[in-house]
């Protein structure tokens, strides 16, 4: 059982969550760890020691003295940026280099065309996350080597979110909607030809999951995140880790049906999924077909911000969708927060609905502590999950 799978009880005091106690400030000395975790000191000091030996924890100096030996303070090295990150989007993907608290050093956005093919997209990223790092050797085939005092050397393994279903254990992607060319592409693979680090490739839905998680709510043990763009999706936050399920595909909420015959639709082939009624790809398609000159989701949120009455409308008629769909997540999943993301998540008009929706249809038992909020992490999210699973695989590593 690798540490991705362990139950949440089981991994008390276990290397990741030392690790993270340490990044966020929590414990400063192993003998705050001792006290956080309840371990004896002596099986605290051996596993920092191992964290130390792969560079995840550095001894910083001495701290201040409660009567005795003045403790050794304790950091995660963040003398440079050592994780990559790529967050692909349909029209944009985000590119960054985080150091090893999940701290973003650098980042930028990029326009891509997903129809360029996954070899011509994926190749401009990679390049771009080791011009991020410091020196683009990292990321050609067979160059290991960095530039010396360059960040790039210490890079440990990069990160990389798909606007598709993704089979995890593999690295490859599985049917997905409006990403011509790419389905059965092995981005690990591919990856794995011309980087020398560990690549590791999920859902973009899954990854916003996890950075939104570590970030706003990483004491919650369950937890529903909704990412609501071009596409729909979600990820799933289970006994305070990430839940794929059997084969990658937990939380694909975006072929539910929630509409009936005659209905719009989907690119699966079915009609009336909740992909095909809400996302922002819909929305562009319905208000065209009534006659508003719309091009693309900006253009659709600059409308509904305006308050245009037939753009409100739709948006309205989204968020109840997506609310029809997440009241049964929540009365079968009880999560203690759902929060929502993506470029629809700041739509005021669907997000009242969502949650009105939500109240209406969900169990008093589980609404009753239910958080119900905007993802606020921002535009870093989802290289900011990215990361955490990179990081995550190291700890387990080591």
């Amino acid at each position: 059982m690798t540490i991705d799978d362990a139950p949440r009880d089981a991994l008390r005091g276990g290397p990741r969550e030392l690790l993270r106690w340490v990044a966020t400030g929590a414990a400063v000395s192993r003998a705050d760890l001792s006290r956080l975790s309840g371990l004896s000191p002596s099986t605290v000091s051996q596993r920092v020691e191992a964290l130390i030996s792969q560079g995840l924890l550095e001894e910083t100096g001495a701290g201040r003295s409660r009567g005795g030996r003045r403790p050794r303070q304790l950091a995660v090295p963040t003398g440079g940026a050592v994780v990559g990150a790529i967050d692909l989007g349909a029209h944009h993907a985000r590119v960054g280099a985080l150091d090893l608290s999940g701290r973003v050093v650098q980042a930028r956005t990029l326009p891509v065309r997903i129809e360029d093919g996954p070899e011509a997209v994926l190749g401009t990223l990679l390049a771009e996350v080791a011009t991020l790092v410091g020196g683009d050797r990292s990321a050609s085939p067979g160059g290991a080597a960095a530039a010396e005092g360059s960040a790039a050397g210490a890079l440990r393994g990069i990160g990389i979110g798909i606007p598709g279903p993704v089979q995890h254990a593999t690295g490859r992607i599985v049917s997905p909607s409006r990403m011509p060319g790419w389905n059965g592409f092995d981005v690990a693979a591919f990856c794995a030809g011309r980087v020398d680090v560990p690549v590791i490739v999920d859902n973009d839905a899954n990854l916003m999951a996890l950075g939104a998680h570590r970030t706003a709510h990483p004491e919650l043990d369950h937890a529903v995140y909704i990412k609501a763009g071009t596409g729909i999706g979600s990820g799933v936050i289970s006994s305070g880790r990430l839940h794929r399920g059997a084969q990658g595909s937990a939380g694909d909420i975006s072929h539910c049906r929630v509409v009936a015959d005659p209905a719009p639709p989907c690119t699966c082939g079915n009609a009336g999924c909740l992909e095909a009624v809400a996302s922002g790809a819909a929305l562009v398609t319905a208000l065209r077909g009534q006659g508003v000159p719309v091009s693309d989701l900006t253009g659709v949120i600059r409308l509904i911000d305006d308050g245009d009455r037939q753009a409100t409308a739709l948006a309205r008629q989204a968020g109840r969708a997506v609310g029809e769909i997440l009241a049964v997540v929540v009365n079968f999943f009880n999560p203690q927060v759902v929060a929502i993301g993506g470029r629809l998540a700041d739509c005021e008009p669907l997000l009242a609905s969502m949650r009105a929706t939500l109240y209406e249809r969900c169990l008093p038992l589980a609404t009753q502590t239910l958080l119900i909020e905007r993802v606020a992490a921002g535009q870093d999210v989802g290289i900011t999950g990215a990361a955490h699973l990179v990081i995550d695989h190291v700890v387990a590593a080591a």
